[in-house]
């Protein structure tokens, strides 16, 4: 049974990644599954992603960001986690990840410590290969959203990971070529694409605690 107590951030670190196995039950239908080698040769642009554990009222919650609608956006008015492309200044992947977060949640890089690294994703609409990192944070964050990324904070409750469906659930988007997509409910909102993929995996090591 799982517990999640102070101690769960001791236990998630000890749990072997599920990686591809649980990309793929969120996985968009049309997403095409490459080798490493394949995704270089069609020269991505890296970037880092952080899942942010924050303790509130007795629980574990991860701020998720809808974001901001722009024209040229091919995730424009998606949820997502905070994140952007590795910059020339950044020393890794888990500085990315940090600035990203401070920058668009507001959430100093002090106050946060890395966990651990997730599985990498690769995004073919965006041609994006996203390092993914567990992060938390002792302080009660205040939130400050940056206006050009994410117009709404979401409040996700780690423990909903526990109870996604077996079968998940399904429905057709804006940019989802007509076709439906597996997606994660939370509100009114629906999660979907890479993020859903990404709450997958941590889901399953979940549930393997």
């Amino acid at each position: 049974m799982v517990h999640f107590g102070k101690n769960f951030i001791e236990h998630i670190q000890k749990i072997a990644l599920p990686g591809e196995e649980a990309h793929c039950i969120y996985s968009p239908p049309y997403r095409p599954l490459l080798t490493y080698e394949e995704i270089l040769e069609r020269n991505p642009r890296f970037a880092a992603v952080n899942i942010v554990l924050y303790w509130k009222n007795g629980k574990w919650y991860i701020p998720l960001m809808l974001r901001t609608s722009h024209e040229k956006d091919k995730h424009s008015g998606q949820i997502s986690l905070p994140g952007g492309s590795k910059e020339e200044t950044d020393k890794d992947f888990a500085e990315t990840a940090l600035r990203e977060t401070a920058e668009e949640i507001g959430i100093e890089r002090h106050y946060i410590k890395i966990i651990r690294e997730l599985s990498p994703l690769y995004i073919p609409p965006s041609n994006f290969y996203v390092k993914v990192f567990l992060s938390f944070t002792k302080k009660n964050p205040q939130f400050h959203l940056q206006a050009s990324e994410a117009e709404k904070l979401i409040a996700f409750p780690v423990e909903n990971l526990l109870h996604l469906p077996e079968t998940p659930l399904e429905a057709t988007f804006s940019t989802s070529r007509g076709l439906n997509v597996p997606y994660i409910p939370i509100e009114e909102h629906k999660i979907w694409g890479a993020t859903s993929m990404i709450l997958s995996e941590l889901s399953l090591m979940i549930r393997k605690m």
